[in-house]
């Protein structure tokens, strides 16, 4: 018998690429002379993408690859680059989505360097040299942005953890509220897991009080307590914010009576989300005393607050005069059964309110079973009501 051995003990057949492989790499080499796209399969779009140069020419480039992973290897690049590339591109883009900010990176310090900082660490405020992006010099050129979602943290920050990875440094707040307030156009703002606090939630909402255009505001997953929310609530009676979520914060009694106060004034929020948060009854009731006057708003949730059948009973008194109010979401609070009752005998009387979350709330199964058949007649009168209203539902 005869056997050949390879020079190479490394080598075996595993390592020989495919044909189509290197079709498809030739394809690769030479795509700007001949660029073979649309005739291809996904995934072998998906190969092209992963591969091609991304010195491409733009114009080039955009009229090939509408959308994929082309665009995201580009945006992995220097921020002069892509500052660049925004130029070109600005009239175009109305939403930006930013997943992760990454800090500067330290340079090493030498020993005296060391000892220099730990001597000027008392008496410096907010200077680490850790700040994340300038807005500002983004903001200004995107002419027609409309959304914009942030979040200050690191996804996988390894062995070099430090809690600055995971909050905005109180410059990158002012430089932020400035870019916001320049930038006319934004309907949307959402910064979330981004450990926004009073202070800073202040800042940005003195920015904002004079927006011409925002319309939702989302400040979900942080830490804003009774101060941000009293700033907040002013802004509820300069804005014509359509959409509040604050869900998951520390906004207490004091901080919900401020929010409760500007929205018995507003004319045009129709969405409140306060989830999880700490208003207890003093802020429950006076969120659900502020409705009395409120005609606008259509979706409240007050979920796992700490509320007891005290509020229960100011939102059934609530629901007696409300007829605006289509959601509402009590769930995981210690109603019990004086707070089911009063609901109860709210929805008896109410014809406007189609969706009720009492999940969770001490509630007897039979007292919630009967709300919720309520409720289901009020969704069912609506529908043969506004038939075409129903059709848009189905079709959504």
């Amino acid at each position: 018998m005869r056997r050949i051995v390879a020079e190479d003990l490394d080598w075996s057949l595993a390592t020989v690429s495919s044909l189509s492989n290197l079709s498809l790499q030739c394809i690769v080499n030479n795509f700007e002379e001949r660029p073979i796209y649309e005739e291809l399969t996904s995934s072998e779009k998906d190969f092209i993408q992963n591969r091609v140069s991304l010195s491409l020419p733009l114009h080039f480039a955009a009229n090939v690859f509408p959308d994929g992973v082309y665009w995201k290897r580009c945006c992995i690049t220097e921020p002069k680059t892509v500052l660049d590339m925004v130029t070109l591109c600005k009239d175009h883009i109305k939403k930006l989505n930013i997943a992760q900010l990454l800090p500067p990176i330290k340079e090493p310090q030498t020993e005296d360097e060391e000892q220099a900082s730990e001597l000027t660490l008392a008496n410096e405020d907010d200077k680490s040299g850790m700040d994340h992006f300038d807005f500002r010099i983004l903001l200004d050129k995107l002419t027609n942005l409309e959304e914009l979602h942030l979040v200050y943290k690191v996804k996988s920050c390894g062995m070099n953890f430090e809690w600055s990875m995971f909050e905005m440094t109180n410059r990158d707040c002012e430089s932020l509220a400035k870019a916001l307030k320049s930038c006319k156009t934004l309907k949307l703002f959402r910064l979330h897991l981004s450990h926004l606090e009073d202070k800073k939630c202040r800042l940005l909402v003195k920015y904002l009080l004079d927006h011409p255009s925002l319309r939702t505001l989302d400040f979900s997953h942080n830490v804003i307590g009774d101060s941000g929310a009293r700033a907040i609530g002013k802004l509820l009676t300069k804005s014509k914010l359509e959409i509040l979520n604050l869900y998951d914060n520390n906004i207490g009694g004091p901080g919900a009576k401020a929010i409760a106060h500007a929205l018995s004034k507003n004319t045009t929020l129709v969405s409140l989300n306060l989830c999880l948060n700490r208003l207890k009854d003093e802020g429950g009731q006076a969120i659900c005393k502020a409705l009395l006057n409120n005609k606008t708003l259509l979706h409240l949730q007050l979920g796992a607050n700490g509320v007891t059948w005290l509020t229960a009973l100011s939102l059934s008194s609530m629901l007696a005069q409300n007829n605006t109010l289509k959601s509402i979401n009590l769930s995981c609070n210690a109603l019990g059964e004086v707070g089911g009752n009063a609901l109860e005998e709210a929805m008896s009387h109410n014809t406007s309110v189609t969706e009720c979350n009492i999940h969770l709330t001490d509630i007897e199964e039979r007292r919630v079973s009967v709300i919720n058949q309520m409720v289901w007649n009020n969704q069912f009168r609506k529908q043969e009501t506004n038939p075409r209203e129903k059709n848009t539902e189905n079709a959504n």
